[in-house]
């Protein structure tokens, strides 16, 4: 078998791409990629090189000089008929994620407005784009066609929108490619620079490149030359030296080599034409992939000495046969052609080449077709049936519980010789988020009923209340060994109506349409259960403490606020069984959009909601209806006395499997941690707290537990702590220590009386320093003394690290702080009192001088978001408090979160991270003010936003409004803590209408995946 170099595709990477070689056509949209050996990546050259645009335009007056006269006048003559093309796939769809790029085409019909291009740029989903011409004049572009399996597709304009240039179309002559013939490749490098390669043709006879576990074109020859075009270069027309277009430009290889893939226009000649005459474009398959071998391994494979001589009397220049590769099961060669047959004839009719097959199986479909093949030496004679390739090309998806799925396509079924069948999991997201690899699932039943097709699966959905929970099976394409089951929580409250997306070839838009709303949820019922027995523990009033703990699992809808992920499991710690309190990590409940569900003895499954989140602690209380629990859940006892650095204790936790180990340890130190800040993603993190470490390996496996001694006295809580996003790796760090319970009592016991805790707070972040440093910094010796002796366990004193912004009238960065209201400060619980007073007396040291200064304490109600808007695929809210802690000046109170891929705000590179002060010329210092500006815009209209970075640099983008796959939408919460949800439809806000689905949203303000 040829074997087959490593392919790039010449499209350009996103404003935010992923820095890793996958494919760019093929990087799923949430997680970090999925790779195997028969994976072949795609290199966008441009984006790596240092060259200036004024060296490319250097390099390009060079080349042009370089050109015959009789070229010149050619390429002046094509590069009128390319367009550069700017395009986003806006949901994830069959074997492409949503993404945004840019590539090229070129105008085939100037009266009518077709553009030719590449199928994987027109999008098997649902497409959004504009294409600019030459002179820079620009239009909407919609699909009109793309091939199920050939890389093609026709874009249309209207072309009275050209208005400053005459408009011409090229000649597509297909049979003008031959072998030695001169040829240039004209398109956009990179989507930017207009880019005019040469080279020749050496190969007309090529299988087409594969492109790993994204889209590949197959059952076609491609044609071979030497042109090394890079990324944005897809759908380049490739002209000869009479300016017609013999090739379409589509691959090439990854490895440096100055080797290029042309697609035949044969195929796409035929389907502009059909086009053209308002024909369908027919094609048909018998669900059998074909590879070019040549006549040496056909021989092999059993070909006969007759038939290759006849095969060479009519086909003088072949080389080679098509033979039979991938039979697909339950297709109409299934059990009739099997892989190594030679094709001989079709149809009585001698046949070696791809296209002839393609105009056999095109014109009959629903019909049937005669095939001689060898198999063996053997001649065998099959009567086939010829189905409808477009009838397994899914050209229609359902979104329901935040995750969208279709039929499995051809692509994929071919690409892993599987049955054209089956509901594909195309945006592996919400309810449907499953632990492991983010696309390639099929399911195969929900709620114990199958689920062979799209339709079966929205029936049996459609019937399912909100907030269930139901066996799901499920099964990867790359493992169809392994039956998976799960149980997964239905969410139709967040996304309450099931619809569906149908392409509409019109209009070149995906109509949407209702299925059915959210069936309400079923009242729950209270259940029975006992604990689990710790046998054979050393400790067993402390091993008592497991009917304390319960599993807490909190599911974000939206992410906000920088948090990574949208799921997150832990365990928390029961505090009052009989009101339901408990108490667990912030690193496991961010914020207050999101489900929790809490799993009580490995059995009981009820839901909880927050009651309080504290702003610097990393702990949260949330709540649960114990009348519906009747198992022996025990309070947990809290010490009211600090466990000392050198104590024995006992630490109980959960391992990463969710079991619970017990061990005798040592307190190793109690000492002030700094967690470090995220400079990518600023998100929540504890500060300006006492944290515990052990001597034990197991605090490094176990993210929830507690410290507790052998009477069963719980002394601290052990937490997962959120840290920073590495820039190397990308990856989130945590990390794992001990909080004292007497820094949580006094909140605990407001929460227990039913008082909503209310708590100001320092708005500094503060390190500690040592005497040594302080008394380089001007503190005077009876300073000194009175730490000494009024601390002698820690010889401290804390200093202003960071002071939030928007608060420079009280303490300042680099301040000493002494005493607050008379009481040294040596210890961060010396700073409690913050917690309850307006107004504190500081005692400080600044630039060596002693200072007695009255500090403002700030409300910490206001720090939590209780206000998000998506606009154009923007997550917008208030900055955080993360935010206003790492920042120095705040530009205004929008705020981009985050962004889904595929949006406009995507393609026209709104990075999270950045600040929005202005629409049009209009300021907007906050969210109110924005979303009644941007109501304003009409829809595929461009508008002007004045931005700034987190580093403080403005900048303006222009970008278009698109409401049909994008509409503005509000989530609000209430003075209940509930959320209400408004989705705006020309300006007009509507209550519970809302197309929120998926989750391929990137929150990294370094422009990374999420």
């Amino acid at each position: 078998m040829e074997s087959q170099p490593e392919i790039r595709t010449k499209r350009k990477q996103p404003p935010a791409a992923a820095k890793d070689d996958r494919s760019l056509k093929r990087r799923k949209s949430g997680g970090l990629p999925e790779t195997n050996g028969d994976t072949v990546h795609e290199v966008p050259l441009d984006d790596d090189m240092d060259t200036s645009d004024e060296e490319m335009l250097a390099l390009g007056k060079t080349a042009a000089v370089a050109e015959t006269k009789e070229w010149q006048a050619v390429i002046e003559k094509v590069v009128r008929n390319v367009v550069s093309i700017h395009f986003c796939q806006t949901a994830s769809f069959d074997t492409d994620p949503a993404m945004s790029s840019e590539a090229t085409g070129f105008v085939v019909d100037a009266e009518k407005g077709y553009i030719m291009t590449n199928r994987h740029v027109v999008c098997a989903g649902p497409f959004w784009g504009y294409c600019i011409f030459d002179n820079h004049e620009e239009c909407d572009v919609y699909p009109v066609y793309r091939d199920p399996v050939h890389d093609f597709g026709i874009l249309r304009f209207d072309p009275k929108t050209i208005k400053y240039m005459p408009l011409a179309a090229l000649t597509l002559r297909p049979d003008l490619a031959r072998v030695g013939a001169e040829i240039r490749v004209v398109g956009n490098d990179a989507g930017e620079k207009l880019s005019i390669l040469s080279g020749v043709i050496s190969r007309l006879d090529r299988n087409a490149p594969e492109y790993g576990e994204g889209y590949s074109d197959f059952n076609t020859n491609y044609i071979q030359a030497a042109a090394a075009a890079s990324g944005g270069s897809s759908g380049s027309p490739v002209v000869n030296i009479d300016g017609h277009a013999v090739a379409l430009q589509a691959g090439g290889r990854a490895d440096g080599a100055s080797t290029d893939y042309f697609l035949p226009l044969d195929r796409p000649a035929r389907a502009l034409e059909c086009i053209r005459s308002g024909k369908p474009v027919t094609r048909g398959t018998i669900q059998c992939q074909w590879m070019i071998k040549p006549f040496d391994e056909c021989r092999r494979l059993g070909l006969a000495p007759q038939w290759e001589s006849a095969i060479r009397e009519k086909f003088p220049k072949e080389t080679g046969m098509l033979v039979a590769e991938v039979v697909l099961p339950k297709g109409p060669s299934d059990q009739k052609i099997e892989e190594g047959d030679v094709l001989i004839k079709v149809n009585d009719e001698l046949l070696t080449q791809f296209t002839r097959l393609d105009d056999i199986l095109d014109s009959h479909v629903h019909g049937t077709c005669k095939i001689l093949v060898q198999r063996g030496g053997d001649d065998v004679q099959l009567d086939l049936k010829v189905g409808d390739l477009h009838a397994i090309t899914p050209d229609r998806f359902v979104t329901v519980a935040g995750a969208s799925f279709h039929n499995l396509s051809y692509q994929q079924a071919r690409l892993y010789a599987v049955a054209v069948k089956g509901v594909f999991v195309c945006e592996a997201a919400g309810s449907f988020k499953f632990e492991t690899l983010d696309s390639g699932w099929i399911i195969t039943s929900v709620d114990n009923k199958d689920t062979p097709d799209l339709d079966t699966f929205a029936a049996v959905m459609r019937s399912i209340p909100d907030r269930s929970r139901v066996v799901v099976t499920y099964k990867h394409l790359r493992d169809l060994h392994t039956h998976n089951t799960t149980i997964i929580y239905v969410d139709r409250h967040w996304t309450s109506k099931m619809r569906m997306a149908v392409r509409n070839d019109e209009t070149g838009l995906w109509d949407f349409s209702d299925l059915a709303d959210a069936l309400p949820a079923v009242k729950p019922e209270s259940r029975e259960a006992s604990f689990i027995r710790m046998a054979g523990v050393n400790h067993p009033e402390a091993a008592k403490i497991v009917q304390s703990f319960v599993r807490v699992v909190a599911s974000m809808p939206l992410k906000l606020d920088g948090f990574p992920r949208s799921r997150k499991i832990g365990f928390g710690l029961v505090i009052d069984a009989d009101k339901g309190l408990v108490v667990v990590s912030r690193a496991i409940v961010p914020y207050d959009l999101c489900d929790i569900s809490i799993t009580i003895a490995d059995s009981i499954i009820v839901d909880a909601k927050i009651l309080f989140m504290h702003p610097l602690q990393n702990y949260a209380i949330i709540q649960y209806d114990p009348s519906l629990v009747k198992a022996p859940v025990r309070s947990a006892k809290l010490s009211t006395e600090t466990i000392k650095q050198g104590a024995e204790t006992i630490f109980f936790a959960f391992n990463q499997n969710l079991r619970p180990v017990i061990a005798k340890t040592v307190v190793t130190d109690v000492t002030t941690v700094a967690i470090p800040a995220s400079a990518s993603t600023p998100r929540y993190r504890a500060i300006n707290l006492d944290a515990i470490t052990i001597d034990s390996g197991l605090s490094s496996q176990c993210g929830s537990g507690v410290l507790i001694s052998e009477d069963g006295t719980v002394q601290a809580l052990w937490l997962t702590y959120l840290g920073e996003r590495t820039s190397h790796s990308g990856k989130d760090i945590e990390y794992h220590l001990g909080l004292a319970t007497p820094m949580i009592l006094p909140v605990i016991q407001q929460v227990k009386g039913g008082i909503q805790p209310e708590l100001r707070i320092l708005n500094v972040e503060t390190s500690t320093t040592h005497m040594s440093q302080a008394r380089i910094m001007g503190l005077p010796e009876q300073w000194i003394q009175r730490v000494e002796k009024e601390d002698p366990e820690r010889h401290q004193l804390f200093m202003v690290r960071k002071v939030d912004s928007g608060h420079d009238d009280g303490l300042l960065e680099g301040d000493i702080i002494l005493t607050l209201d008379d009481k040294l400060v040596t210890r961060v619980t010396d700073m409690d009192i913050m917690y309850t007073r307006d107004v504190l007396s500081a005692v400080i040291l600044r630039k060596r001088r002693e200072l007695t200064i009255q500090v403002k304490t700030v409300p910490t109600e206001e720090m939590d978001t209780d206000r998000a808007v998506i606009f154009c695929g923007a997550i917008l809210h208030r900055p955080h408090h993360a935010v206003r802690q790492q920042i120095s000046k705040i530009h205004s109170d929008v705020y981009i979160s985050g962004r889904i891929r595929g949006s406009p705000s995507y393609m026209y590179g709104l990075a999270p991270t950045n600040f929005i002060t202005a629409v049009n010329t209009v300021k907007t210092p906050d969210l109110s003010s924005f979303v009644r500006e941007v109501n304003k815009v009409p829809d595929n209209t461009y508008f002007r936003l004045k931005v700034v970075t987190f580093d403080n640099v403005p900048w303006v983008a222009t970008m278009k409004k698109n409401e049909h796959y994008f509409p503005t939408m509000e989530f609000v919460r209430d003075a209940d803590r509930k959320w209400r949800r408004t989705t705006y439809e020309q300006g007009e806000g509507h209550k519970g209408v809302e197309p929120f689905e998926g989750e391929a949203i990137d929150q990294d303000g370094l422009d990374g995946e999420a």
